[in-house]
């Protein structure tokens, strides 16, 4: 897949055929219309497109929104690319290119800097200042510009009410089973490991403790969780607690995954933690020997979930 990290890095191709959106997640929903992207750069002889814009719109439009995203660019990305996207297109969203009328973004993004041949949408998809274009706006103008508007319709796209939206809601209340689900694969978070106080260490349960770089990336309910760890191309078993350590009176929210049969240092290395279902909710317990024996459950738990899946 070929990134463009700006229009003007962009250079259209004969039959373009492409999709809008930010794409978070790129979850069940999404693949609809992506298969159907697909699928037609296939019977046309076309490459498939994806214009997304970075950072969120919402982080521009409102500052003060808070926002918590399931991908990070580089995330969706590597999600695109795997599914087989040929061309993914980044445009910086700034304030400048939010006021543009949906008029203009037809004719000076979509046909002039692109070359769309054929647009793929989802019934709902909103494009322009104050998101006033949508497909009664493409239609009219795709005569004019000779394009082909293509519609996914509610139905198709909403048989389980998949959004980005809820799967955040799932995800922030600890379901991770359910995000999963609308996800269509586990949720992901990548960081690096740093170095933590090796408590975990002096009780037989030595961790790893994970910086997430990115600030907008969404980190699951604290808690315990059974989850498959990557470093580099080494996959294996674990668990993760995600929290404040309160029975060590901790002070600030930290993730640290316990690793199963493995014992190195991988201090400043890349990580990747696949979150498969939730084990128990963040307790506080009433010192370090009921933590200890806790974590032996939670070990046990852990292995019979991740053996069923095997």
């Amino acid at each position: 897949m070929k990134i463009y990290h700006s229009l003007d890095e962009f250079i259209p191709g004969e039959n373009v055929v492409l999709t809008c959106g930010m794409f978070d997640g790129v979850h069940k929903g999404h693949m609809k219309i992506l298969d159907r992207l697909k699928l037609i750069s296939n019977e046309t002889g076309g490459e498939s497109h994806l214009l997304t814009y970075w950072p969120h719109p919402r982080l521009i439009i409102d500052p003060d929104f808070h926002i918590q995203l399931l991908t990070t660019f580089e995330e969706k990305a590597d999600v695109l690319s795997k599914i087989g996207i040929d061309h993914l297109i980044s445009v910086p969203f700034t304030k400048e290119f939010s006021n543009m009328s949906p008029g203009n973004y037809i004719k000076k993004v979509l046909v002039e800097k692109i070359g769309t041949k054929t647009i793929v949408i989802g019934y709902d998809h909103r494009f322009g200042k104050n998101r006033e274009g949508g497909l009664k706006e493409l239609e009219s103008n795709s005569r004019k510009y000779g394009f082909n508007v293509v519609e996914i319709p509610r139905q198709e796209i909403d048989d389980k009410v998949v959004s980005s939206t809820m799967i955040r809601k799932n995800l922030s209340d600890g379901n991770i089973h359910i995000g999963n689900e609308y996800l269509g694969r586990p949720y992901k978070i990548y960081g690096k490991v740093i170095e933590g106080n090796k408590l975990g260490r002096e009780i037989g349960f030595p961790t790893a403790n994970i910086h997430i770089t990115n600030p907008t990336k969404l980190i699951p309910a604290d808690g315990a969780y059974a989850v498959r760890v990557i470093l580099e191309n080494d996959r294996r078993d674990g668990m993760i607690n995600i929290g404040y350590r309160p029975t060590v009176n901790g002070t600030h929210r930290s993730i640290e995954v316990n690793i199963f049969g493995f014992d190195q240092e991988i201090y400043n290395q890349n990580i990747s933690i696949e979150f498969i279902k939730l084990i128990r909710t963040e307790i506080k317990f009433k010192g370090i020997d009921a933590l200890k024996s806790q974590l032996l459950m939670d070990k046990e738990k852990a292995m019979s979930i991740l053996n069923k899946m095997k």
